[in-house]
């Protein structure tokens, strides 16, 4: 097994190997993990019965010195064996009832993803123009991290704090001033992070607001289908039937078959039908004749 603490108190067995970078200091980690005393076959800790695990910040959310050493030795996707010594576990005394003391445990950890968050922190408390001096990679990789916050928050269904990280994205991107042969560069990450707000404002139930950044994302591009349908569904929600016809006609265009389109279609042509007849029950109630002959709005 390999060394990983150097004095053979974190020893790692990789069983898949992951890939790209390793894990930097104080990013924040997805993983799988789950923890067993020797001879004992059921976790003693485990989080892999979750339906989605928790983001956790090394330095912070992670207790055990063992467990952050041996991620900082691993990359995307990997899946490792690990045996941490009482040292770098749970010490002397152990964690009655459940780790008696003196205790070696042995952890399975998957990583599943990781995003480094100190970057971003740091260029994100500069101003404007300290922004500007950086080259446009060093902008597009701290947006794409605030991107990727904003995905994970989503996944857990925290809307409005991924709707923050996405604007924070969004705003690093507007202050730059690119060169216009890198002016394609900064408007491709925009219509990600311009999509990805029209949809969160959807589920926030804010449609005004979705369709406002759906159509700045065709600004960008305006045969994307993506923005085509959120802009449809907006005003779908909003009772503007016609926009929203013209909205996902032209999104059904790009893509024909793409179900979830043709389905929303179908309910537009369903509440219009359903307007319609409450309209026309309306003028007739506004229009039926009085037993005396005369009609509503007649004197």
């Amino acid at each position: 097994m390999l060394d990983v603490s150097g004095d053979r108190g974190v020893l790692k067995d990789v069983l898949r190997r992951g890939s790209g970078d390793l894990v930097t200091p104080d990013a924040s980690v997805l993983v799988k993990y789950s923890g067993y005393l020797e001879h004992v076959d059921k976790p003693f800790d485990s989080n892999c019965f979750r339906k989605t695990p928790q983001l956790m910040k090394l330095g912070m959310d992670i207790t055990l010195w063992g467990m952050e050493l041996g991620l900082l030795s691993m990359r995307r996707g990997e899946l490792a064996r690990f045996l941490f010594k009482p040292t770098y576990a749970y010490g002397a005394l152990g964690c009655p009832p459940r780790i008696p003391p003196n205790a070696t445990v042995l952890f399975e950890i998957e990583l599943l993803d990781f995003l480094d968050s100190a970057e971003s922190d740091k260029f994100c408390a500069l101003s404007a123009e300290q922004q500007n001096r950086f080259p446009l990679q060093k902008v597009l990789k701290v947006a794409a991290t605030e991107r990727e916050f904003g995905n994970y928050l989503f996944r857990q269904n925290r809307f409005y704090d991924a709707k923050v990280r996405y604007k924070k994205a969004l705003l690093l991107l507007h202050r730059r001033v690119a060169p216009p042969e890198e002016h394609h560069l900064v408007e491709a990450a925009e219509l990600l992070v311009l999509l990805n707000l029209s949809l969160t404002y959807l589920k926030l139930d804010r449609p005004t607001m979705a369709l406002r950044y759906g159509e700045r994302a065709l600004i960008i591009d305006k045969k994307n289908a993506k923005a085509l349908f959120r802009c449809g569904q907006s005003c779908l929600l909003m009772t503007e039937y016609e926009k929203a016809r013209d909205f996902l006609v032209r999104a059904q265009k790009e893509q024909p078959f793409n179900h979830d389109i043709n389905n929303e279609l179908k309910k537009l042509a369903s509440y219009y039908r359903d307007y319609v007849d409450k309209e026309k029950e309306m003028c007739h109630r506004m229009f039926a004749p009085y037993g005396d002959g005369s009609t509503v709005g007649e004197n």
